[in-house]
């Protein structure tokens, strides 16, 4: 497995101290035996160090589980994402709305 995949799926993981996201240049690769790696991550925020053990396995995509219907799911796949804008613009919505739920689902 390319070292610099392995650097690019723990940048996701948050520093344990101060939250921090790790950058890759602060990542050494120590060693790994099959699937189980280990790897030094060094915190550019809060200058704290840390040891993480990993299981990073290849192959397939996990299988999807869904009560959605295939058509459904064809859907909303190629649907754009939810992001933090859209949140916040809906609970501003609902923290402003004085009405009732059941007509703005379009149900009563």
């Amino acid at each position: 497995m390319d070292e610099r995949f392995i650097k690019r799926l723990i940048t996701n993981i948050r520093c344990g101290v101060c939250g921090h996201p790790y950058n890759p240049e602060n990542i050494n690769i120590l060693g790994h035996s099959n699937d189980l790696w280990f790897l030094n991550v060094f915190c550019p925020n809060c200058h704290s160090y840390g040891l993480v053990a990993a299981v990073i396995k290849e192959g397939k995509s996990p299988e999807v589980i869904t009560d959605l219907s295939r058509e459904e799911y064809a859907s909303f796949k190629e649907s754009a994402s939810i992001g933090a804008d859209d949140v916040l613009d809906i609970h501003e919505f609902l923290d402003n709305f004085n009405g009732d739920i059941l007509h703005l689902l379009g149900e009563g």
